[in-house]
């Protein structure tokens, strides 16, 4: 269950109309350091951030984030999966809720947060932007006895998602058993490890789908035996095939 309500419908017909309603609330975004607010525009640019964001990018002013995407301004291993998230999102008017996913923490480093990314419609459904909030996970479930095992286990599935990777062996390095580490990988992160490791591989597929490579060699790099599995798999789960998903990040020119 998401800690955030859906973002209410705002009557406004562009994008800036819909930033000066959210502008009222900088002074709110900004007063909370352990959550990164953002609205970007079609081109998933930014246009609206709160100064937690801009500190873990390394920007003293917000104004320095306007106008870039997060692939220009995370390190590479982040920003280029926030950027596909944020064309998916603009390109098929899809939500994204409760993503867990490596962001930086204060000190720009790596630490766990739950994101959530819901696109901007106008009154007539076209979407003019996305508008998301990043939650660290650090309280209540940070605090919990276990997270530090279990952060360090999901930290193994995000560097080892490419290899087979079985429960038994996670719960050993966890030093729990099986029912243990399900248990507990639910309370503190919202997903089962099968879970965490499938979101893992597809966050890396969406941003290799951003590029180049064949979507062949991409279900290999993410661990899959074969074409047709990580294409039955993404589907499932995306809602689209690699190559539809693939077709919406690289429209064809006019």
């Amino acid at each position: 269950m998401s800690d955030f309500a859906p973002l209410p419908a705002i009557e406004s017909t562009t994008l800036p109309q819909m930033v000066a309603h959210f502008s009222l609330l900088e002074p709110v975004f900004d007063a909370m350091p352990d959550v990164v607010f953002f609205v970007k525009d079609t081109e998933a640019r930014y246009v609206l951030a709160n100064r937690t964001l801009a500190a873990r990018c390394g920007f003293k002013d917000k104004a320095a984030l306007l106008g870039k995407t997060a692939e220009q301004v995370f390190p590479a291993r982040f920003g280029c999966i926030y950027t596909a998230q944020d064309k998916a999102v603009i390109a098929q008017g899809s939500r994204l809720i409760d993503q867990l996913e490596l962001h930086l923490y204060p000190g720009r480093q790596p630490g766990w947060c739950l994101t959530c990314k819901l696109p901007l419609h106008d009154p007539s459904g076209k979407v003019l932007g996305v508008a998301g909030i990043s939650r660290d996970l650090q309280a209540p479930e940070g605090s919990h006895p276990a997270y530090h095992r279990l952060a360090t286990v999901a930290k193994y599935i995000q560097d080892n998602y490419a290899q087979p990777l079985h429960l038994a062996h996670l719960a050993k390095l966890a030093n729990m058993s099986v029912a243990q580490i399900e248990r507990y990988f639910h309370k503190i992160f919202h997903l089962t490890p099968r879970q965490v490791l499938l979101k893992t591989r597809l966050d890396a597929a969406s941003s290799l789908l951003a590029g180049q490579t064949s979507i062949t060699d991409i279900a290999a790099l993410c661990g899959y035996n074969d074409h047709s599995a990580f294409t039955r798999q993404f589907k499932a789960t995306v809602g689209l095939t690699p190559s539809q998903y693939r077709a919406l990040l690289h429209p064809p020119a006019a």
